[in-house]
C-alpha cells in the first residue's frame, strides 16, 4: 500500500490519481465543470473555508467578507484562524503575493490574487510583499533573460494599477533583488539547506534530466515567506507571520516553506487559496497568455471584449431556443456565469441571473451581455489607472524604504 507520504507526493507532483492533473505549472481537468475543490482540500491536506470562518473573519475585522470569500472563489487555507488571532490581539503580520511574469499584459484570471490582497490590505492595513519571479519565467519557459526582467517590469504597473498603498507595498523582481539585500539571499541559502535534491524531486515532480535552475529555483520562491528578507521593512532578524494569498497550484512551495519555516526559528507562513478562473472556451481548456482568445486580457479594448465574449464564451445553454425555454441552462458550466461569479459584486443580482438562466427565462445571449456591461468598464479603469502609473511612481513601489 502507499504511504501517506507517497500520497502527499503524488498529489503535490499532479499525479493523474483522480484525473484532475494540479502542480505550479500546469492545470488541467477532464470535467467540464472543472478542478474537484473537495478532492483537491483532502489530496493536498489543506482546510475549506467554511461559513465559520468566515463569521470570525467578519467579526474580527469588522468588514462584510470579499465576495470572493463569501462564493468561496478563495475556499481553501492553512492557518487563517492564527493569522485572525493575531490581528485580534493587534500582534502583526504582512501579506506576501507574488507573480510570474510571462505576457506583455496581464488577462482577468491574473487580476484575481492581487484584487484580494489589495482588499486584505485595506482590511488590515498590513503591508504587503509583491514578488516577481523573472527567474522563474527564465527556467521554465523559452525566455532570453532580458525578456522575464521586461515582463517584470511591465507587470509591477498593472499590479500598481489594482491600487494597493505605495506605503505599505513593497514590490520586487528576483534579478535585482538579490543584488541588494544580502538578507534575502542568506535565507534562500538556509532555505536550501534544509531541502534535499529528493525532496525536492518528490515534491515538484523534477526528474535528472531538469536543469539545475528548476531544482534550486524553489527557496527562492520561499524566502520571502520569511521577514527577516526584507530587513529594512521589519528590522535585522524580525519573525513576523504572514499570509500568502495564491491559488492553490501555487502550494507546493509552501508547503515546503511551512514545513522548514519552524527549523529555523520562523512562524509557518498562513495560507489562504483560490479556485482557478477559467478560460473563455470553458474549464477543460487551458487559459493561456499565448493564445489571445483564451483570456480576457486587461489591455482589450471594449469591441475586443465584446467579441471575445459574444464568440468564444462557452455556454451552458441548450442547442434551441425552444430547447433552452423548456430545459434551462447549466450555470456550472456557463463561462460567462462562472465570470460573472468573479466580477459581479452584488449577490442578490447573481442568485437573480443564475434563476433565470437555470429556468430558461434567460437566454445565452442575454447572459453575455450582462456580462461585457460588467467587464467592459472594469478593464477601462485599469488600463486608465494602468496608463497614468509613471516610472517615478514604479520607483516608489520598487525603491528599497520602510513601510508603514
Amino acid at each position: 500500500m502507499e504511504s501517506k507520504t507517497e500520497e502527499v507526493a503524488d498529489a503535490l507532483n499532479g499525479v493523474d490519481i483522480d484525473e484532475d492533473v494540479v502542480n505550479p505549472w500546469e492545470v488541467s481537468s477532464t470535467s467540464p465543470t472543472g478542478v474537484d475543490y473537495d478532492k483537491l482540500i483532502k489530496r493536498f491536506g489543506s482546510s475549506k473555508i467554511d461559513d465559520d470562518l468566515i463569521a470570525r473573519f467578519e467579526k474580527v475585522t469588522g468588514h462584510k467578507a470579499h465576495h470572493f470569500l463569501r462564493r468561496k472563489i478563495f475556499f481553501s487555507h492553512r492557518d487563517l484562524y492564527q493569522i485572525l488571532n493575531a490581528y485580534e490581539q493587534g500582534k502583526p503580520f504582512y501579506l506576501y503575493t507574488g507573480r510570474g511574469p510571462s505576457s506583455q499584459a496581464l488577462h482577468l484570471g491574473h487580476m484575481i490574487p492581487f484584487i484580494f490582497t489589495k482588499w486584505l490590505q485595506d482590511v488590515f492595513n498590513v503591508p504587503v510583499i509583491i514578488q516577481l519571479t523573472d527567474d522563474e519565467k527564465f527556467y521554465w519557459k523559452d525566455f532570453k533573460l532580458e525578456d522575464t526582467k521586461k515582463l517584470a517590469y511591465e507587470n509591477a504597473k498593472d499590479i500598481i494599477a489594482c491600487g494597493f498603498n505605495p506605503e505599505k507595498t513593497f514590490i520586487f523582481t528576483n534579478f535585482t533583488y538579490m543584488g541588494q539585500c544580502g538578507a534575502f539571499y542568506e535565507n534562500i541559502s538556509k532555505i536550501s539547506k534544509c531541502v534535499t535534491f529528493n525532496q525536492i524531486k518528490g515534491i515538484f515532480g523534477l526528474t535528472d534530466s531538469d536543469h539545475i535552475g528548476k531544482i534550486s529555483f524553489p527557496p527562492f520562491q520561499a524566502a520571502p515567506a520569511l521577514s527577516s528578507s526584507f530587513p529594512f521593512i521589519f528590522g535585522e532578524g524580525a519573525k513576523v507571520p504572514c499570509l500568502i494569498p495564491c491559488a492553490i497550484d501555487q502550494d507546493p512551495y509552501f508547503r515546503m516553506t511551512r514545513d522548514v519555516a519552524p527549523k529555523l526559528g520562523f512562524p509557518k507562513p498562513a495560507l489562504i487559496h483560490s479556485v482557478f478562473f477559467p478560460a473563455l472556451q470553458g474549464a477543460m481548456t487551458k487559459m493561456s497568455a499565448s493564445d489571445d482568445n483564451s483570456a480576457i486580457f486587461m489591455t482589450d479594448t471594449p469591441k475586443q471584449i465584446a467579441n471575445k465574449v459574444n464568440k468564444y464564451a462557452f455556454s451552458g445553454g441548450q442547442a434551441t431556443i425552444e430547447e433552452h425555454r423548456a430545459k434551462g441552462g447549466n450555470c456550472s458550466v456557463d463561462v460567462s456565469y462562472q465570470y460573472l461569479k468573479f466580477f459581479l459584486d452584488d449577490d442578490e443580482k447573481l442568485e437573480e441571473i443564475g434563476k433565470k438562466y437555470s429556468s430558461g427565462e434567460m437566454l445565452t445571449g442575454e447572459l453575455k451581455k450582462i456580462l461585457i456591461g460588467i467587464i467592459q468598464p472594469i478593464v477601462l479603469e485599469h488600463q486608465t489607472l494602468r496608463k497614468n502609473t509613471s516610472d517615478e511612481i514604479l520607483k516608489t513601489f520598487t525603491n528599497l524604504r520602510s513601510l508603514k
